[in-house]
């Protein structure tokens, strides 16, 4: 079974701007992580980022699991191990 998905990136027909209200910003977040997150782009972009950067980017995004995800909501949504 294929566990990780980026479907709302191929049907997307929105704006992609910031800023307007909470749906287009949720809607642009979206795009931009499911962008953000092609092997390819991670590919050329991560050889350039400095040390500092890579934990940065880990920082911010493991701040965020653990601010707004419960236990089992990290591991059924985020890992997808249960």
């Amino acid at each position: 079974m294929k566990k990780d998905t980026h479907n709302f990136i191929q049907k997307y027909k929105g704006m992609g701007a910031f800023g307007l209200n909470r749906e287009t910003d949720e809607e642009t977040i979206m795009f931009y992580l499911q962008k953000f997150s092609e092997d390819s782009f991670l590919k050329s972009l991560l050889p350039r980022l400095s040390d500092l950067e890579l934990e940065e980017i880990y920082g911010f995004i493991n701040d965020k699991l653990r601010n707004h995800l419960l236990e089992d909501e990290y591991h059924s949504l985020f890992l997808k191990d249960r």
